[in-house]
């Protein structure tokens, strides 16, 4: 969420950044302009060196509120299915060509790659993609240097995500499963409402399901996939979720070097032995009850 805490990543032992969420340099900012982006984007761009850094655009909307004069509040009766993420910067193109204007800039500071939130249809890729050649295009006629062929991905956090992913991924440079949300809207579970939190089950069939058809869509299709959310900070969870062939996890800072002991203590064999629980039918307490005694 900030230039501090990618330190704290670099001094824990990240491999890179996978998830830098700008929704917090909104939120009770001052000052959100593109130069203030740009320097923050630079900042840990530079920090990271040659590690890759995945900088998420705004995800903004739901439980996220951000404080901008020029963003008047909707007034949305369910906010979480409303207008937020990816749909909130498509229908204020102003607000979003100002933060890719800024990405694409600090690009030739680091290992960039820019990755979009939210998205149900191929549709909001697609005008995405031509809101950032008009900015490239800005850009090169202002001969301001930048990187060309930044990789843009894709969060897959949606069920209509998950389901389309063979489709995404013929276009997607990357995939990122986000699987709080993903868990959310499979399950129609509130993560935020303590009524409803033990329905909250990241470990469920159709959730697990969900991942190993993207998974396998991805690897079809010769892209990256990795995992962001509290399910890959889990580590009985996150052996089960190599061993859908997911070798990438976005973590926050303080678990890095927790996870990579537990690592430490299993073969890729005895890791790969999990598989046929992937997208077993059974409920998710069975499999969390399974995972716990293996571990």
């Amino acid at each position: 969420g900030s230039a501090k805490e990618a330190e704290i990543a670099l001094e824990e032992g990240a491999d890179g950044i996978g998830l830098f969420r700008t929704e917090f340099l909104f939120m009770g900012a001052s000052d959100t302009g593109e130069e203030a982006q740009f320097n923050e984007y630079r900042t840990v761009l530079e920090l990271m060196k040659d590690k890759p850094v995945v900088i998420r655009t705004l995800d903004a909307g739901g439980d996220k509120i951000i404080n901008d004069k020029n963003l008047p509040s909707a007034g949305e009766k369910n906010p979480l299915l409303g207008r937020r993420a990816i749909r909130l910067c498509l229908a204020e193109t102003e607000l979003f060509k100002t933060q890719l204007r800024a990405l694409l800039r600090s690009s030739v500071y680091g290992n960039l790659k820019i990755m979009l939130p939210l998205l149900t249809d191929i549709s909001e890729l697609h005008r995405t993609q031509k809101l950032i050649e008009e900015v490239k295009a800005e850009l090169s006629a202002s001969a301001v240097p930048f990187n060309k062929d930044v990789p843009l991905g894709l969060m897959i956090e949606t069920p209509a995500a998950a389901l389309t992913a063979d489709t995404l991924a013929n276009e997607a440079a990357f995939f990122s499963i986000g699987s709080n949300d993903l868990t959310q809207y499979t399950l129609c579970v509130d993560r935020e409402n303590e009524l409803v939190a033990p329905l909250f089950d990241e470990l469920h069939p159709a959730v697990r399901r969900l991942i190993v058809s993207t998974v396998r869509a991805a690897h079809e299709r010769g892209i990256p996939v990795s995992v962001c959310g509290e399910m890959a900070a889990n580590g009985a969870n996150m052996l089960l979720l190599m061993s859908m062939g997911i070798k990438s996890f976005s973590v926050s800072p303080k678990k890095i070097s927790d996870l990579k002991e537990v690592l430490s203590r299993f073969t890729l064999g005895q890791i790969e032995s999990l598989k046929e629980w992937a997208d077993s039918p059974e409920e998710g307490r069975l499999i969390k009850e399974k995972l716990q005694s293996f571990f």
